[in-house]
Parts: structure tokens; sequence; C-alpha cells
């Protein structure tokens, strides 16, 4: 692994470092971060454990693409080397930004982990620990993303013989065993590895919560394109019961619409919720109908907004009557299954694609609730020099997609030279006979 910018920090050690702005985590969020702040003139370096954009590299399954098109997906100053409707491959997301923090010559220090990070007593700033030594920040950017750690429920029955991964272990059909596979959960992971797996042959049960499910596109225009002039990105809170609702959305294939019942007519067995495993069986919630109808509204209700939006401002664009066509229920939507047995079924493997959870274990400041979740406003957090950026929801609907957390690391960075200034100011009789300079680490 090699840093970016070796002229800032070369190979050599990092112990006793003093820098203004420590920023933790080289994925979307962090190049984003070390831009705004370059462009800040803020004195900064950014650790990364592994590579830069290693999660879209080694976190993610082998065929997937972008869920957004490549003309809204990216940052605002460069484009992706394909197609502006076309869905990059997840090794072309990862190679944008490494070519992206290129542009700039991001101090990037790579194969770095951050350990451990303390307030100072007595003097400004953090002690941070690291895995090539101890660093002296003045602030601190988390910007770890929300992918953190995989969950898989405490329910995941303790059998030896049943091959359970989490989605960020999923890689191909090739490395399951053989026999069929539950996939439990239906947000975009789940669905397009579910359909994956049905495509090449497996017998596969999916598990269907709550979820949206947007059109792809609609009259000529992608469901991105939607959100925006409908300023759904842009809302600033979760509805109530809201927070954990998924999104089923794939740009798989150029890109299509994720419809439950198709993929029920096409081979997948869907189900509820699960509820339970015991004695080689799981049970499911009595509420797959109830989810895919709400899922439905979701889908009919962006429709109505949209075809709404369009006569409103005389849009002339073409009607598609045909995307409010229902596909018929399968036997399993007409039926719900309530109790599977594992072993008469064929059920050798299980994918929990039940989404992750934050990682805070290294910060240790004031900057959570008794959860543990960050307290924060627009990533600025309620610890003085902490900050966060790439989190659900920073500052909007659509913080955690590329371009959103582009904008909120753009803000962050300029809280963080706003602050500078102060500390920077000096009074009239520290400015007599003197010339002002500014503080830095540097």
């Amino acid at each position: 692994m090699t840093d970016l910018n070796p002229g800032a920090f070369g190979k050599k050690s990092l112990d006793n470092l003093e820098i203004d702005t420590l920023v933790v985590g080289a994925g979307q969020a962090g190049v984003a971060m070390s831009e705004h702040l370059t462009q800040q003139g803020v004195p900064h370096i950014v650790l990364e454990k592994s590579r830069i954009a290693e999660a879209w590299r080694t976190g993610r399954w082998d065929s997937l693409v972008a869920n957004g098109p490549a003309w809204h997906d990216r940052f605002p100053n460069m484009e992706f080397p394909v197609g502006p409707d076309d869905f990059p491959h997840k090794e072309q997301v990862a190679d944008y930004f490494v070519a992206y923090a290129k542009q700039f010559n991001a101090p990037i220090r790579t194969g770095v982990e951050v350990k451990k990070v303390t307030r100072n007593e007595g003097r400004p700033g953090f002690t941070v620990e690291t895995s090539e030594g101890t660093i002296q920040a003045l602030r601190i950017v988390s910007a770890t993303g929300p992918f953190q750690r995989p969950v898989i429920p405490a329910i995941a029955p303790k059998d030896e013989g049943l091959y359970q991964i989490h989605s960020a272990k999923y890689y191909n059909p090739q490395q399951l065993p053989e026999g069929a596979v539950l996939v439990i959960g239906a947000g975009s992971s789940g669905v397009q590895i579910a359909d994956e797996l049905n495509r090449a042959g497996k017998k596969t049960y999916l598990s269907v919560g709550a979820h949206d499910r947007p059109p792809r596109a609609y009259r000529n225009r992608d469901f991105v394109w939607w959100l925006g002039v409908l300023g759904l990105w842009d809302a600033e809170e979760v509805q109530p019961g809201r927070e954990h609702v998924t999104i089923a959305v794939s740009g798989a294939r150029g890109g299509e619409t994720i419809d439950f019942r198709r993929l029920a007519n096409e081979g997948i067995t869907l189900t509820g919720l699960t509820k339970s495993f015991e004695g080689g069986k799981v049970t499911f919630q009595d509420d797959l109908v109830a989810n895919l109808k709400a899922g439905d509204d979701n889908y009919l209700g962006l429709l109505d907004a949209a075809d709404a939006y369009i006569e409103r401002n005389g849009l002339d664009l073409p009607l598609e009557p045909e995307a409010r066509k229902v596909f018929a229920d399968a036997e399993c939507i007409r039926h719900p299954i309530q109790e599977l047995n594992l072993a008469d079924a064929g059920i050798t493997a299980i994918i929990w694609a039940t989404g992750y959870a934050v990682d805070f274990n290294w910060l240790q400041v004031d900057a959570f609730d008794d959860k543990g979740k960050p307290k924060h406003q627009r990533g600025v957090s309620r610890e003085p020099g902490v900050y966060f950026v790439g989190l659900p929801w920073l500052s909007r609907r659509g913080s955690t997609f590329i371009w959103g957390v582009w904008h909120d690391a753009k803000h962050v960075a300029g809280h963080i030279a706003t602050q500078r200034r102060y500390v920077e100011y000096q009074d009239a009789s520290q400015r007599e006979g003197s010339v002002p300079k500014a503080a830095s680490w540097e």
C-alpha cells in the first residue's frame, strides 16, 4: 500500500505527529472530507486501516453495481469513465475514489488503524493511538461510514450444519453449498442476492420485511431524478416509525424495478419477516401480504407524485401505463408459509442481509447518547472538535449517497475552518508590533 501524498508524510512513523485535523477512514466520506479541508487550507491527514474504498472491493458481492446512475451518484468535480446512464461496477466505484483523491494529492495514509482517541486534559486536542504511533490532533473527523459492523440477529440458529454468512461476506453463488438458500432481508442487498441465486438455478427463499420500492425509472426519468425534483432527497427528518425501513432498488442488468410479485413468479419463494428458529424449523410472521402492500403503496405513491409534477409543470414526458401493471400473486403469496422445516426444504445455507451497526469503540469521547448513537447537528458533534461524516440522515435523506456525503463534508469543513479562524484571532496587545501568524500545527 502506498501513500497518495508521500511528500507530506512519507513512509516514516506517524509517532509524535502533530496535525490540525485527523480524518479517520478513506471511503467516500473520507475522500470528500479531505477535498474540502484541502480547499479550506486546513492541515490534515486521512488514516485508513486498509485501502481506499476497501468496502466496495471486498465488502460487496462480485457482480454488484452502483444503485444509482453515473450522472447522479458521483462527486461534482469528476465523472465516471462510463456512460451517464450506466451503473458502474463496484471495482469502478472504488477506482473512482482512488483517482479522485489523486486529483488533489490527498494526504491519505493507508494500512494504519486508529485504535483509540481520547481528549487531552489541560491542553487542546486529542491523543490518538494508531498502529503506527501516537498522534496529537486538534480535531477528529469520523468518516468510517454506516457499514462498520455486520449484524446477524440473535435468532440465528446454532446449527453447525448450516452455512450461514452475512451479506457482507457473500460474493457469488459458487461459494454456497449444494441445496436451497434462505435469504433474510429484502432491502437492496437481499433482493439482489436472492435474484442472482435464483437465476443461478438455486432454490431460493426470501424473507421480506417492511420496505420501500421505488420505480427504477418512470416516464424517461430515473427514480433519483424524481426524488430530486420532488424534494425527497432533501428531507431532513425521517418519518416516525420508518427509521429501519429498507429500500429495494437495483442497478443490475442496466437497472430494473424491483417487483416482488415478479420475483415470486420467476421462482423465488417469498415469506414474511423471520421470527425464530427452533428444532430445525424456521417460523415467519404473518405479514408478507401486508409488507408487499406497503411496498406497492410506496411505489404507486411515487408514480402519482411524478404524474402530478409533470402536469403541474407542463413537462413533455411520455406516458407509461405499463408501470402500473400488477403481476399475478404466486402460490407463496396466496398462501404464505408460516413455518418451514429446513431439512425438508433442502435449505443448507442462510444469508443474513440484515444490515449493519456502527462501531465507535475507538472514539472514547463524550459524543454519544446512552445507546451509543452520535449526538450531532449536521455532523458537528456535541463534543467540541469531534465531527461525523457519512452517517445516515446526517443532514438529509441523501446523506449516505456519494453526492450527499460530498455536500455534508463541505459543511463540516466550513465549520472547522471557522473554528480555526477564531483560534487564530489576536487582540490589540498581541497585534502591536507583530505580524499576525496563523495558528497551525504544520
